[in-house]
Order: structure tokens, then sequence, then C-alpha cells
């Protein structure tokens, strides 16, 4: 069968080129993939105790002393009085410790006894016969214990060596239970892989429901879309969004269906992407000048936080900066469903810093910017009155809430370093209080895995702070911390998730400089998701590998898509000419050198092209300005105009030639003998010939 199939092969084979399908080397195992990825073991620190180990001659030497072997005893074989007992109990103890250790590190052979075929393990049998106390340097190990009846007088007499600490004899039974509770938790932290691509650390993660493909927004203003199914080793996204230029993206949610997902940033407007990373609309913006929230169309200030509901694939919850939270229909993007307003103490504009939906999408949580927290159940008639109102639940600013899915428990993360866990049955005073969880970000959120036995979130690295940023796991029930495992030691970790179908766990990272997205798994455990990529390797590049750069013809494109033309034949010519190609061109010395600039001679444009066509004719320097206004003096005595008409009865006729000899004789002969008032008459005159004139030449105009 299989030289058939060898055939066959070389049959096919022959009809393609010699480097097409040619043999590789054998592809790495998943074993030696997973032990590449596996974390180290010094990162997680459990809650249990530790305790010392016992060596094997120990344990061994403590099981007899716990189920001793009855035995026969001689008839003379005696016990010990008080005094005696309480001397060898001094003795055996000073002595056990190093009977212990002798006994571990080298074997000892002992007689047998008639009867017994193997090798004795631990210290012999103590002789049969009495035992004096003056030879107790010669008995080596612990004495048999009594197996006859015990007066109650000798009660307090201690036979054999002491009991060891009740801490050291439960040390196995403590070992198995925390063995026991590990196993039963099955937290996935045996292997880690990181999405990397941020600059910026990254505030926002969603997995969708299939567990296929992993959102994740920074504050470096992009999302990046990763897909398990097509990704290699390389663990690079296959989509880089910018949603809003110059916002951080602080929530990402995907829809029930999982075919379209919402995009939270710091502006006043949320977005909805399908599947693929291309937009499908934005929600309008309301009119900042309306003081009444519930009379604008949508927020006025930067969102916080935005979630999907988990039924209807048509509903979403957002909260904002401007103190509202706001119910959408996706299909109807002008104008939202539902305006809530929280109740504060006194009216002001408190921000709403985070929002969630219960399990089933009855009931809304948002956490006040006061520290509060308000509950609304979706009731017919409901309104923005909160149905439960806890004030001051934390002393600053709320970073995330969780329902149960059993709908009685919540959870809330704050900025003040604490987790709280809440009764929805009695909100009054929560049942249980973590502290020390640093977190310097708004968007540090609470987790619960799939069965929702655990509790998880993560810290924020601290300036003076000894540890880095911390994945912290609680037990519900108990209401005790479990674990803490180590993420990374420079950066915080901001957001975290389990997911119930991959069995992974999922914690974003980043600082001021980098950010990524740390995926924990273990391959026995997990399913999918990491341990798809993981194993691919990427495909390298063969040398019979040819690709065809396409060229894209597009004549009839806009100016901006249109491609430049080419000016290579141009730059040729050019430098076959002798004189451009060496002789650089002549500066520009004033405003008209050369015939390049200035041709014409410092005068407009206009003034030069009319000069040169004759079309302009400058004779004001060759006319006598006299002869020019006299022009006009027949026509401003028959069409007066303006103020002439006013002065018409009373002004005296003008005679310019009589008023013109009057002037010159009197000027010239009596210069000096000219009185005032001849020279005042001769102006009024002169203005009054002047002011006609004038009125012609407006005429003309």
């Amino acid at each position: 069968m299989e030289g058939d199939e060898a055939d066959i092969y070389d049959g096919v084979r022959a009809q393609f080129p010699l480097t097409f399908g040619k043999q590789t080397k054998a592809p790495t195992s998943l074993e030696a993939v997973h032990n590449a990825t596996r974390r180290q073991d010094n990162h997680t620190t459990s809650a249990s105790k530790d305790f010392p180990d016992l060596s094997s001659s120990s344990k061994s030497w403590l099981g007899q002393s716990r189920n001793p072997k009855p035995t026969s005893r001689s008839s003379n074989s005696s016990y010990f009085s008080h005094e005696e007992a309480g001397s060898r109990r001094e003795q055996l103890s000073s002595r056990r410790d190093d009977t212990a250790r002798r006994f571990e590190t080298e074997g000892r052979d002992s007689d047998n006894e008639p009867g017994d075929e193997g090798v004795v393990v631990g210290p012999p049998r103590p002789p049969v016969g009495s035992v004096d106390p003056e030879e107790d340097e010669t008995m080596i190990g612990p004495p048999r214990p009594p197996t006859g009846p015990v007066d109650s007088e000798d009660d307090e007499v201690m036979v054999g060596p002491p009991r060891p600490p009740e801490r050291a004899v439960e040390y196995d039974s403590d070992d198995a239970s925390d063995e026991d509770m590990e196993n039963s938790y099955r937290i996935p932290l045996s292997n880690e892989i990181i999405l990397k691509g941020h600059s910026k650390v990254v505030s926002a993660l969603a997995v969708d429901h299939s567990g296929s493909r992993v959102l994740s927004g920074s504050y470096d203003y992009t999302v990046r879309m990763y897909d398990f199914q097509g990704m290699n080793s390389r663990l690079a996204s296959f989509r880089q969004l910018e949603p809003s230029e110059g916002h951080q993206v602080r929530s990402l949610s995907w829809s029930p269906t999982s075919d379209r997902f919402l995009c939270v940033t710091g502006s006043a407007q949320a977005k909805i992407y399908d599947r693929d990373g291309l937009s499908l609309g934005e929600f309008v913006k309301g009119d900042m000048y309306i003081r009444d929230l519930k009379n604008t169309k949508g927020h006025i200030s930067g969102l916080t936080c935005g979630q999907w509901h988990p039924k209807a694939k048509e509903t979403i919850l957002t909260s904002s900066e401007d103190g509202s939270l706001r119910i959408w229909d996706v299909s109807d993007f002008q104008g939202q469903k539902q305006v809530i307003k929280p109740k504060l103490a006194r009216p002001a504009r408190v921000p709403v810093t985070t929002c969630a939906w219960d399990h089933e999408g009855k009931c809304i949580s948002g956490g006040v910017g006061d520290g509060s927290i308000q509950i609304w159940n979706l009731k017919p008639g409901w309104g923005s009155r909160p149905d439960v109102h806890v004030d001051k639940a934390h002393e600053d600013v709320i970073t995330g809430l969780k329902f149960s899915s059993d709908g009685q428990m919540l959870l809330s993360r704050s900025v003040d370093a604490t987790l709280k866990v809440w009764d929805l049955r009695q909100m009054k005073k929560p049942i249980q209080v973590f502290e020390e969880l640093p977190t310097h970000y708004e968007q540090t959120n609470v987790a619960l895995s799939p069965d929702e036995q655990l509790i998880l979130t993560g810290t924020s690295v601290e300036k003076e702070g000894t540890s880095g940023g911390l994945l912290c796991f609680f037990d519900r029930k108990k209401l005790e911390l479990v674990s803490k495992v180590g993420i990374s030691p420079t950066c915080s970790v901001v957001q975290c998730a389990w997911h119930p179908k991959l069995n992974q766990v999922f914690a974003t990272v980043g600082d001021k400089k980098q950010g990524g997205t740390h995926i924990l798994y273990d391959p026995t455990l997990s399913e999918r998701g990491a341990l798809v990529c993981v194993a691919r390797a990427p495909r390298k590049k063969s040398v019979d590998d040819f690709e065809v750069k396409p060229v894209i013809h597009n004549p009839h494109a806009l100016p901006l898509f249109r491609d430049q033309p080419s000016r290579k034949r141009q730059r040729e010519k050019v430098l076959k000419d002798p004189l451009k190609s060496h002789k650089p061109e002549l500066p520009v010395t004033g405003p008209g050198f050369g015939g390049r600039v200035g041709s014409t001679k410092g005068s407009l444009l206009t003034q030069y092209l009319l000069k040169q066509g004759g079309m302009l004719k400058e004779t004001w320097m060759e006319e006598d300005p006299r002869d020019a206004i006299l022009k006009y003096a027949d026509v401003a005595v028959k069409d007066p105009k303006y103020i002439a008409p006013a002065y018409a009865e009373t002004q005296p006729e003008p005679d310019f030639y009589l008023v013109e000899r009057q002037i010159a004789h009197r000027t010239s002969a009596c210069k000096v003998t000219t009185s005032g008032m001849e020279i005042l008459a001769s102006v009024y005159h002169l203005w009054g010939y002047m002011q006609q004139s004038s009125n012609h030449l407006l005429k003309r105009s």
C-alpha cells in the first residue's frame, strides 16, 4: 500500500517544477512550543501558608508514631515513674531532630528478627525487655507504647517521644487541601503570550462570545483587532483603527451576536463598527448650550463607558462626563431612546464614570463621580429616580461595576484602592471590602470566572512600591484572597477577563511608553484561542516566490488621486543643454532687470498695457488747469447742482475776467496799500467761481 502511494506521488510530482512542494524540516512539536511559553513559578504567590518539608524517614517515623502496631510485651516490663518519665521526655526531645537527620542521610541495617525477611526502614525496634533508666544511652529509637490498661493516676505519664506539633502533623492534609483547592478553581496560569502593538497603556478589552477575535483599545487613540484563526506565532493584529482623532479609547463591547461592536472614546459620540472594522455609524452629539440634559439629542461631553445590551442586539448603554446615562437604538443614530439623570445631593453636573447591565438586561447600574452607586430597574413607566441609591459607596472615582448572573451580588472597583462586594438584597453596607489594590486608571474593571467562584481584578504599579502589576483572585464564597499573579514588573494591569469557552485569562497592561494584552492559558485546561495561533509558525519566504507590483492607471481621477506626471524626459532634456545644466541663473537685481521681473517699469500691469496700446493718454502735464476748469463754466450756470441753487437768488453774477483783472491790478500796483476787505472780496468772488466749476465737473462725470 505504501509503495502504491509513493508511485502516485512521484507521478503527480513529475508534473510540477522541482521547487514546487519541496520537503522542509519537521515542524516544531507542540510540547516544545508550550515549554517556550511556560510561565515561571516565582511569578505566582499563593495565599496558603508555607510549611517545611519533611524527609522520607521522618515521615515514616511519624506514621509509625501515629498508628503503632500492638505487640505483646513480657510480664517483667515496667512503667516509668513521674520523675523518670520527665527526664526521659527531655532527653528524647533533644535527640529527636538529630536522630531523624542522621537516618535521612545514611542508611542503617539492623538485625532482622526471626521470621522477618524485609529490610527495616527507620530506627530499629527497641528491645522487648525491661528498660532501666541507667541504660538510656544505649537505647536507640523510641520505646513502644504500652498495650496494657493505664490507670487514671498515670494518665499524665508520657511513654515514648512527645507528639509532634499540630502544624507539622497536619502538613500532609493541608497540602492536599491546597492542591484540591487549586484543582477546583482550575486557573489556567501555566503558559502566557502577549499581544503587542500599542504604544501606550491598553485601557479597553473585548473578546467576542465565540472567542475567535479580540479587540484592544489604548491611550494611543487606536483600536487593534486580533483574529486567533488567522494569526501565527508573530501575534500581529490584522487591522488598526483610529475611531476619533486625538481621543483615548475608553471602552469596547461586542453585540450579543458578535457581528458588531461598540467603541467609546473620549469624544461625545460613540461609534458602531462591523466585525471586520468597517464603520457603520456614529451617534449624534447634543447641543451644549441647552441646560436641561433631557432636551438634548445626545451627550455633550466626553464619554466614560459603554456596554451593549446582553440580550437585545439593537440596544446599547453609554455614560458620560456630562452627568447622564443614555440608552440608544443602533438603528437610529439621530437620537437616544432614554435619558437617565442620577440623583445628586445638590444640582450640579457630576460625571458618571462607569455603567453596567445585569445578566438579563433588566437592570442598570451607574457609578457617579461623588462616590455613589445607583441602580435603576427597567420597568414600565420608570424614570430617572433610582431604585437603589448607595451614598458614598467609595471615597474616590468608581472605575468598574459587575453583576453576578444570579442577580444577588454586585462588585465595585474604585481608585481608592478597594474592591467591594455588595449584596443586592441589602445594599446598606458591603459584605466584604478588599483593600490594598492600588489603581491609577479610571478604566480598571472587575470580572468573574466562568463558574463565578472567583473574582479577579488588576492592580497598578506604584512609584515607591516593590511589586509590579498584579492580577488578584478572590474566592466569592469564602471572601478571601486566593492568589496573586504577577503579570508585569513595570506595567499596570487595567482590564481583565476570563473567557468561558476558551478558559483563558486576558489582562491588559501598559504605561506611558508601551502597552499589550497578556493571555494566560494552560494546554491541558484551555481550548482554542491562544493554542491555535501559538503553534502556527509564520511562513518563510522562498527564493522561488515572485510578486508582481500592481500598476493602477486612473487617468480621469480627481486631482487629489491622480498620478503625478513624470518629469523624467524634461530632466533628461535639461541635462543635455550645456547652458541650463552648467550655467546658473542670474540673480534678480532691481524691480525689472533682464526681462524677467518688473517688465512694467514700476507701474501697475493695467497701466502698462494701456500705455502700450495707446488707450491711456496722460495729458494733464501739458494742459493749463485754468482752461480745463473754464471749459465747464457754461454748464455750471445752466445746470447748477448741490448747494449752488440755494445761493442762486442772492449770489451776484461773477465776471471772471473782471475779477481777474482787478486782482492782477491790485496785487501788482498796490501790494502794500491793499486793504484786507478788498482781499476778502476777491477771495469770495474766486470761491464762487470755483463752486460753479466743480458742479459742472461732477455733472459731466
